[in-house]
């Protein structure tokens, strides 16, 4: 069963950090596009940064560049999604997404297609 588990969702007071953890199970995470998307209270799905097979290639959302980093440990399985300088419009749940069935370009896609493995969230509250 090909799985995806999110960790280190907390609350954080703004302008803290905070790393969040996507460990893969029953497949290898190398040669996957990953991305991170977050959805936040009473509003859409959102793609936030995302990271091609070969680990070449970024895409990030506007709200987020300069502030989070993705970043991958091929021998933990996991991918890493850094958030620095945090502010209360960070506040969603998170989650990790993986795929390399639908598509195979050069960079990394910030919509939820073609992403088809997906991890159940973590709760990130940015809040004084």
């Amino acid at each position: 069963q090909l799985q995806l588990v999110e960790s280190g969702g907390a609350l954080v007071q703004p302008g803290g950090s905070l790393r969040l953890s996507c460990a893969a199970s029953g497949f290898t995470l190398d040669n996957y596009y990953i991305a991170w998307f977050r959805q936040a209270p009473g509003k859409e799905r959102e793609g936030v940064l995302c990271i091609s097979s070969s680990g070449v290639s970024t895409n990030y959302a506007d709200s987020v560049k300069g502030r989070f980093t993705i970043s991958r440990d091929t021998a933990k399985n996991t991918v890493y999604l850094q958030m620095n300088s945090l502010k209360p419009e960070d506040t969603a749940i998170y989650y990790c997404a993986a795929q390399r069935r639908y598509y195979q370009g050069s960079f990394c896609l910030l919509s939820e297609w073609p992403y088809d493995i997906w991890g159940q969230g973590t709760q990130v509250t940015v809040s004084s």
